[in-house]
């Protein structure tokens, strides 16, 4: 008969053998889990080195290409646009560098700027609408009505300064007197709507609005997009044609050109280029305002809902 301290042994026996073997396996288990687990450190490390040394080769190329296109742009859009006249509007968030390259590009291609006007963030922000609703109405030009469908900011505003800051698209004469022009301006600037050097600014046949990347996101980039989009197409009503051209993130969510694109009626009057910040963009933007001319309007660059990459391509 087995005594209570022969079964106490023997209990203990078992426990002690289980323990070992539980270390003993936990070990062998660890070790393999170790050995597996620095194996894969190494496999996504090598992924990272192979990728990282892509990217590196990639940003190369695209540096050679913009070389490329920069040596070649004056060659490209030579006498585009010869004796015709350009006004440049900017948003709060256009890039100066943007802007300086497109103007030198206006000037290779035989045009002139005519001035430029800055919209500033009290423009944009739809808190603002009626004021600037009210400031519009109580300037606009004695030979000049705004068309009955221009009732939101955007469009109110765009007609208003298309009708100043644009000749007629078929005459090429001024729809306005230069103290008409001179008026609006001022009322616009001193509500804290625009931007622009005193007798710098003169009508043009064509306009270009160059945006950045569209607001943050929130409720209020979906009605800043929406603004500088309808005011665009206002623009374009009045005159022989304009251009909306952004950095990428323009063309995606709620982005200036991304609206300008998913509206038919903008699409179809309004030129968009969604790559002004490479010199490829900068390039199609000038070509863009020479298309426009002609009556027709393009969607371009290589973001949502480009139709070509440039003036006469395709996207592939």
């Amino acid at each position: 008969m087995i005594s209570a301290r022969q079964h106490a042994i023997s209990l203990a026996a078992v426990f002690l053998a289980l323990a070992v073997g539980v270390v003993l396996g936990s070990g062998t288990l660890s070790g393999g889990l170790l050995s597996g687990l620095r194996d894969d450190k190494s496999d996504l490390q090598n992924q990272v080195n192979a990728l990282h040394d892509t990217n590196n080769q990639q940003a190369e190329q695209l540096t050679a290409a913009d070389n490329f296109d920069a040596a070649i742009s004056g060659r490209a859009v030579r006498d585009a646009l010869g004796q015709r006249s350009v006004v440049l509007v900017t948003t709060p968030d256009a890039d100066p560098g943007d802007l300086d390259a497109v103007t030198q590009l206006i000037g290779a291609a035989g045009g002139s700027v005519t001035g430029r006007v800055s919209l500033t963030d009290s423009f944009v922000d739809a808190a603002n609408s009626d004021q600037l609703r009210t400031t519009v109405t109580n300037v606009i030009p004695a030979g000049v009505q705004l068309r009955t469908g221009a009732v939101d900011q955007g469009s109110l505003a765009g007609d208003l300064l298309g009708s100043v800051l644009l000749l007629n698209a078929q005459t090429a004469q001024p729809q306005s007197t230069p103290e008409e022009l001179t008026l609006a301006l001022e009322a616009l600037r001193a509500g804290g709507f625009v931007g622009y050097d005193n007798g710098a600014v003169a009508p043009a046949q064509l306009a270009l609005v160059l945006t950045g990347s569209g607001a943050a996101d929130g409720a209020a980039s979906g009605n800043r997009g929406s603004i500088v989009a309808r005011f665009a197409g206002a623009l374009d009503a009045r005159g022989a044609g304009t251009v909306l051209a952004g950095r990428p993130d323009s063309a995606v969510g709620n982005g200036p050109v991304a609206v300008t694109r998913s509206d038919t009626a903008l699409s179809t009057g309004v030129t968009t280029v969604d790559n002004v910040d490479r010199e490829s963009g900068r390039i199609t933007t000038v070509l863009g305002l020479q298309e426009q001319l002609s009556g027709h309007a393009g969607r371009y660059g290589t973001g949502p809902n480009a139709t070509a990459v440039t003036v006469g391509a395709t996207v592939g």
